[in-house]
């Protein structure tokens, strides 16, 4: 697939999903916004595009942030002049429980982390993606459709309104010319669960699933570049699972 001329936008490529969504479009010719919050691991991800035709744009910026969010797509419009592709992919996953009263500890960053900021992103570069006929993929997980998991609450309900925020961005762009997908991934062997504090093995994880293996990284940016690319030129709306057959068992 080649990106050739365009112009992506990936948040949260620090690291895991989104360093390798971002390393894969500019090895198909894209100009690409690293937004992250860590510095150190933006420049290694922009290292790793080096090679590649473009050089990216390094954006350090909390995606929760209201003028962060502004000046993520106003520097990507005055560097670039236009946005094709808009990846929502920065996401947390933090503890939080009923029971013992502390789910309001971080029901809120995780929700204007996982969901507001993605509602706020794809409202602002709107009028360019309109302008391009471009679109946008939202990263969820199957965590929004799934049994719900204690005391991950917060994040289980962030990728649910997610998933639905996907299909009604979906309906009202259409009429645009403009795509809204969203990527449910299983277990990926990233850092978000040891960012958490969970306990579970990477080994714990794949005997949940039918085929016994966690995704790697670079496989769901596999399937963000192909809803992306003009091969998924009839997908609106839909949410590809690439859970290793995780919902399956569960």
């Amino acid at each position: 697939m080649s990106f050739a001329d365009k112009v992506v936008i990936v948040t949260g490529s620090s690291a895991g999903i989104g360093a390798a969504a971002a390393v894969a479009f500019c090895s198909a010719g894209a100009r690409v916004a690293l937004v992250g919050r860590n510095q150190s691991n933006l420049a290694a991800v922009a290292a790793r595009c080096a090679p590649h035709p473009h050089r990216p744009l390094v954006l350090d910026a909390d995606v929760s942030d209201d003028d962060d969010a502004e000046r993520i797509v106003q520097t990507t419009i005055q560097h670039f002049g236009k946005i094709d592709v808009s990846v929502n992919n920065a996401g947390i996953a933090k503890f939080g429980s009923i029971s013992d009263g502390t789910i309001m500890d971080t029901y809120d960053e995780v929700m204007n982390t996982n969901l507001r900021a993605a509602v706020h992103l794809t409202a602002l570069a709107a009028p360019h993606l309109i302008a391009t006929k471009g679109n946008v993929v939202n990263v969820s997980a199957i965590g929004g459709t799934s049994a719900p998991k204690p005391p991950f609450h917060a994040y289980c309900v962030s990728k649910a309104a997610l998933n639905r925020f996907t299909r009604g961005a979906a309906a009202e762009l259409a009429p645009f010319g403009v795509r809204v997908n969203a990527i449910s991934p299983g277990p990926v062997r990233t850092d978000i669960i040891k960012n958490a504090g969970f306990p579970a093995s990477w080994d714990a994880f794949a005997a949940r699933t039918a085929l016994e293996r966690v995704s790697e990284p670079e496989e769901v940016a596999d399937l963000v570049l192909f809803l992306a690319s003009e091969k998924a030129k009839g997908i609106t709306g839909s949410n590809y699972v690439t859970d290793n057959g995780m919902l399956l068992k569960h």
